[in-house]
């Protein structure tokens, strides 16, 4: 693969290529969490919020990004989640490429910021983020599972 041929495009409509792709990005990404289904998939490709980003190549997708912009009382924010290349395009300039386009993405739709979360362990990851400009915040990320209500 020569990632200097790959383009980075947002998904605007559900097809088999796309629920394919995920289907095999997905569990690359997480081991924890099945792939969208096709109704779920199609709920993100619509959503105002939720900006998909693919890195595709001869209708082959190497990697994805989400990108959720929302707008609370302090302004426009931006959010990068779910950023996954595939095993086989790792190392190879996809990841930077993803997330330049979410970076330039968010500025276009007027974000003030873009925040990620890197697990420590996702070490080529956390060296992209700061190379491309993100800086560690000092800060806590808390979760609370839905399932603890029951």
């Amino acid at each position: 693969m020569s990632y200097w041929s790959v383009e980075i495009i947002e998904v605007t409509e559900f097809s088999e290529e796309i629920f394919e792709a995920f289907q095999r990005l997905t569990p690359q990404l997480s081991k924890s969490n099945p792939a969208p289904s096709k109704e779920a998939l199609t709920k993100i490709i619509n959503s105002e919020a939720c900006h998909l980003l693919i890195a595709i190549e001869d209708d082959y997708i190497w990697g994805s990004l989400s990108l959720v912009v929302f707008r609370i009382p302090t302004g426009l924010r931006a959010w990068v989640e779910d950023v996954v290349v595939d095993s086989e395009a790792r190392g190879k300039g996809v990841g930077s490429m993803l997330s330049q386009a979410a970076l330039d993405l968010a500025k276009d739709l007027g974000a003030s910021t873009v925040d990620l979360t890197s697990r420590p362990s996702r070490e080529a990851a956390n060296r992209l983020y700061k190379r491309l400009g993100f800086e560690k915040r000092e800060t806590n990320v808390y979760r609370f599972s839905i399932g603890d209500l029951s």
